[in-house]
């Protein structure tokens, strides 16, 4: 069994299509289901269920599948340990944020870490809470800024801060005059939400629940820049972190506390379980942990 073989095959397991994942691999695709079929042949069970032009993993595949991401995993772990016997002097730090953070919190830090470790090659991507899970699993992030508590057993995480969720409204609407307001503007004002598979929404929604209502949201965006837009355009009202609405200080836009209940959730830094933190990862949370005791974020 070749670490190549095993490559090819996560790969499958990612498209379930010979044709997209060997292209994504850039070989042919007889060239990657000849090596399919020696893995399989190796195994002595087959890894995929092929029924018409889709292939479907076996228990025998998704067995092999965890215990790939393990084997890649352990390897990465083996560079890392390695490098840094180098110090911070190269390496790669790859770092996936919730999109309400990657400004407001990420930034001054990010520019500290660069400015004194220039050769570490820092990537930060802005994701949805399922994709960082995906990728920390993955090993294709070292970090993760995520919402806590976490919801899978091979994660952990260490707490940051928390931040209450405030209505953003347009500067002349009826409730920009109000020094707070209950969650139950929603149920009679027109709002510009986040979809239903989003945390910050599934947050928003349990709390209407509780109070025996449903958000009935006349937009449902998927970026925190299009929802503020709306609301500036006088489209309606949303719910977002108070912090994030205090970075953009939008003009156009009223930030109002809610009462009624104050809605709080919790920012943390995830990593996989037992995984060997690198230099470049420790510097880079303990630099993050600085920066939030330093503002206002705590």
């Amino acid at each position: 069994m070749e670490l190549k073989q095993l490559e090819y095959f996560i790969v499958l397991c990612q498209e379930l299509h010979f044709t997209r994942a060997a292209e994504k691999l850039g070989i042919a695709q007889p060239s990657l289901s000849q090596q399919i079929s020696l893995l399989e042949h190796e195994v002595g069970m087959p890894l995929f269920d092929r029924i018409g032009k889709k292939n479907i993993l076996t228990d025998a595949g998704k067995t092999l599948l965890h215990h790939s991401y393990n084997v890649f995993h352990e390897i990465s772990q083996a560079r890392a340990a390695i490098s840094e016997l180098q110090g911070l002097e190269r390496g790669t730090l790859k770092i996936g944020s919730l999109l309400t953070v990657v400004n407001y919190l990420l930034s001054p830090t990010v520019i500290r870490f660069h400015n004194a470790y220039p050769n570490v090659e820092l990537s930060v991507q802005g994701l949805r809470t399922g994709d960082i899970y995906k990728g920390l699993l993955q090993n294709e992030l070292d970090l993760g800024i995520v919402f806590l508590p976490l919801e899978h057993e091979d994660l952990e995480a260490i707490p940051l801060y928390k931040e209450d969720l405030a209505f953003a409204a347009p500067i002349d609407h009826i409730i920009a005059k109000e020094v707070c307001v209950s969650l139950q503007v929603l149920k009679e004002t027109p709002s510009i939400l986040l979809p239903e598979t989003y945390f910050l929404r599934q947050v928003v929604n349990e709390q209407c629940r509780l109070m025996n209502f449903a958000p009935k949201p006349v937009l449902e965006m998927t970026t925190m820049e299009s929802i503020i837009q709306m609301v500036s355009k006088g489209v309606g009202v949303t719910i977002l972190p108070k912090a994030y609405l205090d970075y953009i200080d939008n003009i156009h836009i009223k930030t109002i506390p809610i009462q009624d209940p104050v809605i709080t959730t919790q920012i943390g830094i995830a990593y996989r379980k037992n995984k060997h933190l690198c230099a470049a990862s420790r510097v880079f949370m303990d630099q993050l942990i600085k920066t939030i005791k330093g503002e206002r974020f705590n």
